[in-house]
């Protein structure tokens, strides 16, 4: 939740430096962009709360942008970068926690409300807000899971050399229903995105950079300096990116009804999962736990 208020019609001159409980916002006005940093606890991964909050989040950056509108003035924001206020990691993914106090306790329609919610979240992060502005996600740190989804649903993907990447739960007979096959087939052929699904693998960067996946490929530390560069080249160049991804949402279209029917149909999995499934699952907590214990 949003700790300070915001009106529409706020000073124009504010930092936009918002805190939410679960998100910390770096705005640099040298460079039109706001960046919005995952901060969940104890482990971090997309939990509910921290959906909410971005989902609060995206609607104060449209108030912002609309009211710029209506004074006929230039948004303060040409960028919205997605990142992790975590060390060494951007996210684990899913909240598998509460997947499981969901299907063990029979509670469908919660976890769909969740489900939903992402996809929500995930698809106006897609489609810029409708809003003037490029997306792009900035990892620094290990990325799966749903913390690859949403870096994929970004314009543009900023990683660090090293960091691990992939879709994981195939381990626990799943498979990653917020976006992921609709996000990646638009970047490399399905035929590769079953694969990596199926497969469960964890990719590096640099693997991932060589597949076309990932846009801009930094050296350890560097992902801030690299976005920066990023800025600069974009803005001089800005009319034929724009136009670029223009032209992939035209040939390449991603409707919300898409993302809907693949979500619903991980709900039903989920909520299928046998008992020996779910206790790899609670492994899986059990790892995370004490992999953020030694950070």
């Amino acid at each position: 939740m949003l700790t300070q208020q915001l009106s529409v019609k706020q000073d124009l001159t504010a930092d936009y430096n918002w805190v939410y409980d679960n998100l910390v916002c770096e705005y640099d006005p040298a460079n039109r962009v706001m960046q919005f940093n995952m901060n969940t606890h104890p482990h971090p991964s997309f939990t509910p709360a921290l959906m909410h909050d971005i989902s609060s989040f995206q609607k104060s950056v449209r108030e912002i942008c609309e009211a710029h509108k209506l004074d006929r003035t230039a948004s303060p924001f040409d960028f919205l970068v997605l990142g992790s206020a975590v060390p060494g990691v951007y996210s684990l993914g899913g909240d598998l926690g509460f997947f499981l106090k969901c299907i063990r306790g029979d509670k469908r329609d919660v976890l769909e409300a969740y489900a939903l919610l992402c996809i929500d979240v995930l698809y106006d992060n897609y489609r810029n807000l409708n809003e003037n502005l490029r997306t792009v996600a900035l990892i620094e740190g290990d990325a799966l899971g749903a913390a690859f989804e949403a870096a994929l649903s970004c314009d543009v993907i900023i990683a660090e050399k090293g960091v691990k990447i992939g879709f994981p739960e195939v381990v626990f007979n799943m498979f990653p229903g917020m976006g992921a096959y609709s996000f990646l087939s638009r970047r490399i052929a399905p035929a590769q995105v079953e694969r990596m699904i199926n497969s469960g693998k964890i990719f590096t960067s640099e693997d991932l950079y060589d597949l076309g996946v990932i846009d801009v490929l930094a050296e350890p530390g560097e992902a801030k300096v690299a976005l920066r560069q990023f800025v600069r080249k974009h803005s001089r160049s800005a009319m034929t990116r724009n136009a670029v991804l223009a032209m992939r949402d035209e040939v390449f279209p991603l409707t919300h009804d898409e993302l809907k029917r693949i979500v619903l149909l991980w709900v039903d999995s989920a909520m299928a999962l046998p008992e020996r499934d779910l206790k790899m699952m609670e492994r899986l907590v059990k790892a995370q736990a004490k992999k953020m214990a030694a950070v």
